[in-house]
């Protein structure tokens, strides 16, 4: 039976306050590490408000694609015409 209060101080005394210790050393940087995601989160959030007018301006660029394909092939066209001519 003493042997058995011996273990129970032991465990109080000693075990408790090293896992004490340990769980503090671990809380530690989890907190750090819920502070950092909640920030990306809420930048997330802002981005996500950004993005709302992509499709519109991708219709933009495909237009301006467009009328850049079609000089881009009448310039195309006209220096081979050229070129022919030279005899290159």
């Amino acid at each position: 039976m003493i042997l058995w209060w011996i273990g129970n101080i032991i465990l109080v005394f000693v075990v408790l306050p090293v896992v004490a210790v340990l769980m503090k050393s671990i809380v530690a940087p989890v907190d750090r590490i819920r502070a950092t995601v909640d920030d990306i989160l809420h930048d997330g959030v802002i981005l996500t408000g950004e993005l709302d007018n992509v499709p519109e301006l991708l219709a933009v660029t495909d237009g301006a694609v467009k009328e850049i394909s079609i000089g881009a092939t009448r310039y195309v066209k006209r220096v081979g015409h050229l070129l022919a001519a030279l005899g290159v």
